[in-house]
């Protein structure tokens, strides 16, 4: 899925949008999530029409505040619970969020073992809007549940800090982990990367004219050979963008965090293995 989003640039999907969103001005929590334009193109387009089945009871939960406190910055977590044992497991979670001029906010790859994910992280949203989360499971299902958000002007808004020490700081990550390497449940890491996300939609206040787009696009978190978690997203992520997410530690190799930004610029870093960091 990372070409699609490769290959729609922000503005083509911001016309999509304003043509669609024509079509449905102020959605509610009362209208039909499955009606919304923006949402049916999405479907088309991503999952080539597939049905979308409710989620089981239990298995796929998505957590967003109903009203956004700050639009920039708002808090939204995944959670997956599927039995060890099952014969399908989650395999990639897609995140959606119909109002952003980018609508495919997030594509992230289920690699946690035991039968359970979550992942943790903050988002722009740009207007009151549908929010879904989508699970992929290996034998080609799809689920999804929805929620719904008020929020205004997420993706314009003005950078929170200093744009120069913003862009000195590019690229600066830490990535903390908690948890018994030796114990039974997966372990948490909480990943932070210094990094502007500008949407390409906010206008700097003294020159009026809009900051370039720069975004963070990839990140993978690697131990070894094995990927431990992976995400393709755009500028729906917040400014300093942090991903929090359980994985299941391999081996004593280090873990190898790598990010990839809209401009093609690379950032890396390595930490000690959960063991030798006790």
């Amino acid at each position: 899925m990372a070409p699609f989003l490769r290959c729609l640039s922000a503005s083509v999907l911001m016309l999509a949008c304003a043509l669609a969103g024509a079509q449905l001005v102020n959605p509610q929590p009362s209208d039909d999530p499955a009606a919304v334009p923006v949402w049916r193109k999405v479907h088309a387009s991503l999952f080539e029409g597939r049905p979308i089945l409710p989620a089981p009871a239990g298995m796929l939960q998505l957590d967003v505040p109903s009203r956004a406190i700050d639009a920039a910055v708002v808090p939204l977590a995944i959670r997956v619970a599927v039995p060890a044992s099952a014969s399908a497991q989650v395999v990639k979670l897609y995140l959606i969020i119909d109002a952003n001029p980018s609508p495919i906010s997030g594509i992230f790859q289920v690699t946690a073992q035991a039968g359970q994910t979550q992942i943790e992280t903050r988002v722009r949203v740009d207007g009151y809007s549908f929010v879904r989360a989508i699970a992929e499971t290996s034998d080609g299902k799809l689920y999804g549940v929805t929620r719904f958000v008020k929020a205004s002007g997420g993706c314009s808004a003005p950078p929170s800090g200093d744009a120069a020490l913003a862009a000195a700081m590019a690229g600066r990550m830490s990535l903390q982990i908690s948890g018994d390497p030796a114990g039974s449940e997966p372990m948490v890491a909480q990943l932070n990367i210094s990094h502007p996300n500008h949407s390409g939609l906010a206008m700097d206040q003294l020159s009026r004219q809009f900051t370039p787009a720069h975004y963070v696009r990839k990140v993978e978190v690697r131990q070894g050979s094995a990927l431990l978690f992976a995400a393709d997203v755009d500028f729906s992520m917040s400014e300093n963008p942090s991903f929090r997410f359980r994985f299941v530690p391999h081996g004593a190799d280090a873990l190898q965090v790598s990010v990839e930004d809209s401009q093609g610029r690379r950032y890396a870093m390595q930490q000690a293995p959960p063991a030798a960091s006790r």
